[in-house]
């Protein structure tokens, strides 16, 4: 299933419902890409089918380029589609393929279940895969409400405690109200990370 082309049923923190002929195939998505999406309009997201033995899981993505990075990733050893997608939901792929280019290992630890020794093992692994940044970093996506829930629900995602979101969510509020226009949920998420980092 390279892509889902339909309108969007529903929405959940880490996926959304798409209706494809008569079918609501649910797609697991970062929070980037949910908040693209509204509840009631067409999309189309770039798919990845993982097979399992006793799952079939549909992981969405905002582009194809995504998709391919979420596929490459997985290509390194103790990577699988969920610490792949969390890499993605911090990081953009360019920004990872900058990351891994560079060897900066402070932007893969920012990744939760990546620590240092994990992230010398990547930048290792995935140096020669994932090849050249293709353009200028692009800012997230702007989201129009709800951030805070957002946010939260992204922490909960990537397997923070409810405290742990809680007080991340509290540490980027001035951020998010000091930012011209709507919060960017993307670039909230980073500052999020990086205070539970600290925290750790």
């Amino acid at each position: 299933i390279a892509f889902v082309s339909g309108t969007v049923a529903a929405l959940a923190p880490d996926s959304a419902v798409v209706e494809v002929g008569g079918v609501g195939m649910a797609v697991q998505c970062t929070p980037d890409t949910l908040s693209t999406l509204r509840v009631g309009q067409s999309a189309r997201l770039a798919t990845s089918l993982v097979v399992r033995e006793d799952s079939l899981t549909l992981y969405g993505f905002a582009d194809d380029d995504e998709r391919q990075t979420f596929e490459l990733l997985q290509t390194a050893s103790g990577v699988g589609p969920r610490l792949a997608q969390a890499m993605l939901a911090v990081h953009r792929p360019d920004a990872l393929r900058r990351a891994v280019a560079s060897a900066d290992e402070k932007a893969l630890t920012a990744v939760p279940g990546i620590g240092r020794k994990g992230a010398q093992k990547l930048l290792l692994e995935l140096k020669d895969r994932l090849g050249a940044p293709v353009g200028t970093a692009t800012a997230a996506a702007p989201v129009t409400a709800g951030w805070r829930d957002q946010l939260h629900a992204a922490l909960i995602g990537l397997g923070y405690a409810t405290r742990e979101a809680d007080e991340a969510v509290a540490a980027v509020t001035p951020q998010a109200e000091a930012s011209e226009g709507t919060p960017q949920v993307g670039a909230l998420l980073k500052a999020a990370l990086q205070t539970l980092n600290r925290a750790r």
